[in-house]
């Protein structure tokens, strides 16, 4: 019985059935709460909804604000065109769209479970695989985003997820058609959610100086990955010179992004400011400037406020972290305010998890300090130094702690919300799996030996 249960609780199978259980059994019972006509409608009234709209009845990338405004680099491509696909089989703005998109968000956040596992293993093993997979399965937000947003979120928390996966294996690797195939990846990754680019330099870059082979080989595979994902980003690029006649690599959003969470509205001192941002004004003003113009307007009203409101901004940024992590800029009156217990959870929940990866970035980096000062114990100084760093920079640490450290950077300094973190949240679970076993393993070390 004891082995039966081991070998289900370590089953890759088993937990992406609970997965995909979990979070269709939540889709199904909101969707029973909701007449149809508001689920093909309400959902899909932002960014994705309307440019899917617009490709789906022939008119391109365009109308962001679902009017004639023409061409547009507001989001990149790859998840409006897979919502503009679902409206095309199965009709625009409707139920049935809106079920389409969902089990694809389904599909999406549960296989993330498998990169998760696998990566888990390679660097916990069968304990610390399980145990992430297992989080992610019935994480609260994992269950949640699929249904709640119609947005690129499931789709980047199985890339980043599959991105870390494959650092890792690539490592092993000195074959071109792998790091090709690497590159690739990545291309869809910047594709889909550019925020996921801060992490490129980084990751192919501790691929490449740890890989296999001599030092120059391992730098041009690394460059022909970085070439091929490039390369993917290439015909997106173009299209967009040629409709904006100037050069926006991936998408044009960021200025939007950082005036949102950087303006007069923030200012209790401000003379004339506005008390609410309205999306009718914002599609107005757009529709009147067009998009190069209002991105020039928004990215000068932006770093002008930044720039005259140095101590408001450290405020800011505070807030923004504390968004970033709990979804709301002040999570204990908020957790004390609501009357929902699903909310309260969902609160708790993150804030565990925020805590659990702290704690397994401790852990890691303890763990490989603990290994490099035995080999300057057991063996000559001067190779153990040289062994020392070696596995130090072999240790998953960095990979691991590059999600929750490098790439939150850009939400504290635009605006912030938990939707944006959920694309690490594959990765921040993992990092609690393996707090969560180096805690265990400490207390059976600990405890007490039965004597014979």
């Amino acid at each position: 019985m004891k082995k039966a249960i081991q070998k289900a609780a370590t089953s890759l199978a088993l937990i992406l059935i609970v997965a995909m259980g979990v979070r269709a059994t939540f889709a199904w019972d909101q969707a029973q709460k909701i007449p149809p006509g508001v689920l093909g409608i309400v959902p899909f009234q932002q960014e994705t909804g309307n440019i899917a709209a617009a490709l789906a009845r022939g008119a391109g990338f365009s109308d962001v604000f679902r009017t004639n405004t023409g061409p547009t680099a507001w989001l990149a491509p790859v998840y409006p065109l897979l919502v503009a696909a679902a409206f095309k089989v199965f009709g625009t703005f409707t139920a049935r769209s809106f079920f389409a998109c969902v089990t694809l968000n389904i599909l999406f956040s549960s296989a993330a479970c498998v990169p998760l596992f696998y990566a888990g293993k390679r660097i916990g093993g069968l304990g610390v695989a399980s145990g992430a997979a297992w989080l992610w399965a019935i994480f609260p937000n994992a269950i949640l985003m699929p249904f709640e947003w119609i947005w690129d979120t499931a789709l980047s928390a199985l890339l980043a997820a599959t991105l870390l996966w494959a650092t890792l294996e690539l490592m092993e690797s000195e074959r071109a058609r792998d790091w090709c195939g690497y590159g690739m990846l990545w291309g869809l990754a910047l594709m889909t959610n550019p925020a996921l680019g801060a992490l490129l330099p980084f990751l192919v870059g501790w691929a490449a100086w740890l890989g296999r082979g001599e030092s120059k080989s391992r730098w041009k595979r690394a460059g022909l990955a970085a070439g091929v994902a490039i390369l993917c980003c290439v015909p997106w690029t173009i299209r967009n010179y040629a409709e904006f006649h100037r050069l926006i690599p991936l998408r044009s959003n960021l200025p939007f992004e950082l005036w949102l969470g950087n303006n007069d509205i923030f200012d209790p001192h401000a003379r004339n400011g506005r008390m609410s941002i309205t999306r009718t004004e914002e599609a107005r003003t757009y529709t009147q400037m067009g998009e190069t113009a209002y991105m020039q307007e928004k990215w000068a009203l932006a770093t002008t406020f930044m720039e005259s409101h140095l101590g408001l901004e450290m405020q800011l940024t505070g807030k923004k972290f504390a968004e970033f992590w709990m979804g709301t800029e002040s999570p204990i009156k908020s957790f004390r305010e609501t009357d929902s217990w699903l909310i309260r959870g969902i609160l708790l929940a993150d804030f565990l998890t925020g805590i659990g990866a702290l704690l397994g970035i401790v852990a890691l980096w303890a763990g490989q300090k603990q290994i490099t000062q035995r080999r300057g114990v057991h063996g000559d100084s001067a190779d153990a130094e040289k062994h020392g760093a070696e596995e130090t920079a072999r240790s998953p640490v960095f990979p691991l702690a590059l999600f929750p450290v490098v790439f939150p950077c850009l939400y504290y300094v635009t605006h912030a919300d938990l939707r944006y973190r959920h694309p690490i949240d594959p990765i921040v679970l993992l990092l609690t799996a393996i707090a969560v076993a180096k805690a265990c393993s400490k207390v059976k070390t600990r405890a007490p030996v039965r004597e014979q």
